[in-house]
């Protein structure tokens, strides 16, 4: 059930109400009982979907599932593939984490 805004045209009251689809707008002033009442347009609200089912990579097929599989197993021959950044550049490095910090001790 959605939730109306209305204002009133005579007092200038603005409230919501939470009502039926079926119900009829209302048009007495809670407030000042007058009959000058209006349902405002709203943006209303967003429909949130939650849980599996929803995107379009849930209804694959199984043939599309094993080709992309097969395709992210692959190694990439020529390296453009894989996206610039993923290796470390202190990967190709030795570890030398002991020695760093026990050489600028040693400095002072």
């Amino acid at each position: 059930m959605p939730t109306y805004d209305y204002k009133c045209d005579a007092c200038g009251h603005t409230f919501e109400e939470f009502q039926s689809f079926s119900e009829k707008t209302l048009t007495t002033c809670p407030k000042c009982k007058k009959k000058k009442l209006q349902r405002l347009f709203g943006t209303g609200a967003a429909i949130l979907f939650k849980g599996s089912g929803f995107y379009e990579t849930d209804y694959r097929s199984d043939g599309y599932k094993a080709a992309a599989k097969a395709d992210s197993d692959k190694p990439a021959s020529t390296g453009s593939s894989e996206p610039s950044g993923s290796k470390s550049p202190d990967s190709a490095k030795p570890s030398d984490s002991g020695s760093s910090s026990s050489g600028k001790k040693g400095k002072k």
